[in-house]
């Protein structure tokens, strides 16, 4: 699919919180972990709600009565993946059918996750000030000589990142659309929690 580069505008971008994963390396649901007095997810949340993207929807599949109940659901629309065994890409299927529904004039969207506990609401600006004045497919956070979530896709992209599959998210249209590509720094954007150990060094 060829889409030509900076001519994209986006006037309606939404946010998806990815956060359907079982947290089978850690051993318990990762989106409850505690820090500086909330839990990662409510974190991500927060950052979400203060932003400039609306709508909201919120992916949760493993564990889902659970985190409902731990979390502030107000101006969330909460999105269930029966699906969320087969990896991350089912997660953002889901979250894109859903959002052809809830919000058909969006344009965009971020993509998150709810393990990054430094994603701060001035970034998920940044992502939709850099794709204004850029006028690129994709805005994504640069970090430890990477790019990856949050990441901001435009509309012309939902097709593709419903066909996503497995466990990869959305890292292969990254490297796929490299020149339609441009990135905001993200300094503490490596930091993730999978284990036990990262989450000890978190709060350390």
């Amino acid at each position: 699919m060829f889409i030509p580069e900076n001519t994209h505008k986006v006037n309606n971008c939404c946010i998806i919180i990815l956060a359907a994963g079982l947290s089978a390396r850690l051993g318990s649901p990762k989106q409850l972990l505690p820090y500086h007095g909330k839990n990662l997810l409510q974190h991500s949340i927060n950052s979400a709600k203060a932003s400039k993207a609306k709508p909201i929807l919120l992916v949760l599949g493993a564990n889902r009565e659970l985190i409902k109940n731990e979390i502030d659901t107000r101006d969330l629309l909460i999105i269930e993946n029966k699906n969320w065994e087969s990896g991350m890409a089912s997660s953002v299927y889901c979250g894109i059918n859903a959002l052809k529904e809830i919000s058909p004039v969006a344009d965009a969207v971020i993509l998150m996750v709810c393990d990054q506990p430094f994603v701060s609401t001035s970034l998920l600006n940044n992502l939709l000030l850099k794709q204004k004045e850029t006028g690129k497919a994709i805005v994504a956070s640069s970090y430890e000589n990477t790019t990856g979530t949050p990441v901001l896709f435009h509309h012309s992209l939902f097709p593709e990142l419903a066909t996503l599959k497995g466990d990869s998210g959305a890292k292969k249209l990254l490297l796929k659309y490299e020149s339609l590509l441009a990135a905001v720094p993200f300094v503490r954007g490596g930091i993730d929690i999978d284990t036990g150990e990262d989450y000890k060094k978190l709060v350390k």
